[in-house]
């Protein structure tokens, strides 16, 4: 595959691929089956399929949490499974941004607290430096300029699902899992996230994958693939 006209060299190889990828848990438990994927840079994502089908099983594998039972996954060409556990959480914390139906922040920290909290293991001391500036710019960018020293308690659930995003980008992070993002919102709020999740992808040049059983968050991704009997296929038309 070559580049397209205007795009930069590593835009025209995969930046996630599953090869044959398979997880069986217990003795004969299949979740997943052979599932070959691919995820360019800046590709947008939605992967549908009813409650345990294997979605936030699949996510985890492709984010280096969860080990397939054979198969292989690479992120930007490198096989996940010549890491150890040290240079796999250095990987997700530089590259990959994950964000969850539950915000995960912290209760006594305000806002701009909780987005920081990743930046405070990152191992360049200028990207740690000039993470507070950053921050302060991202949460102005999702209309939270306003909210910076509130705690969790004191923002709505779509500012709390707000805040999370903008956690999951401080590093600048090639990659975004998101997990059933707007399971907690409401359809008014679906389509906020929605809306703000592309454009994000679009202006911070960040790939997106996205587990959801929202069809009104799905239809705004560029692909649709449901997840059903342990296989990953496009979804219907009707989606």
């Amino acid at each position: 595959m070559t580049a397209a006209s205007g795009t930069r060299p590593e835009d025209s190889r995969p930046l996630v691929e599953l090869r044959k990828v398979s997880k069986t848990f217990g003795s004969n438990t299949e979740v997943l089956r052979e599932i070959d994927f691919i995820a360019a840079p800046r590709d947008t994502v939605a992967v549908l399929g009813p409650s345990g089908s294997g979605k936030s099983t699949l996510l985890n594998i492709i984010g280096g949490l969860l080990p397939p039972s054979s198969g292989e996954v690479l992120f930007d060409g490198e096989p996940l499974q010549h890491r150890n556990a040290r240079q796999l959480a250095v990987l997700r914390n530089r590259w990959i941004g994950f964000i969850f139906q539950a915000h995960h922040l912290l209760p006594q920290c305000t806002a701009l607290e909780n987005v920081l909290v990743p930046t405070l293991v990152h191992p360049k001391d200028e990207l740690r430096r000039s993470a507070p500036d950053r921050a302060r710019a991202l949460l102005t960018e999702v209309g939270l300029e306003h909210r910076l020293h509130h705690r969790p308690a004191q923002l709505s659930g779509g500012e709390q699902q707000r805040v999370a995003v903008v956690r999951a980008l401080i590093n600048q992070p090639r990659l975004l899992l998101a997990d059933e993002p707007t399971g907690s919102l409401d359809e008014r709020g679906t389509d906020q996230l929605g809306d703000l999740l592309c454009e994000l992808n679009q202006r911070h040049e960040v790939a997106l994958i996205t587990v959801t059983h929202s069809q009104r968050l799905a239809v705004r991704m560029q692909r649709v693939l449901e997840l059903r009997d342990g296989c990953l296929q496009p979804a219907a038309a009707s989606v």
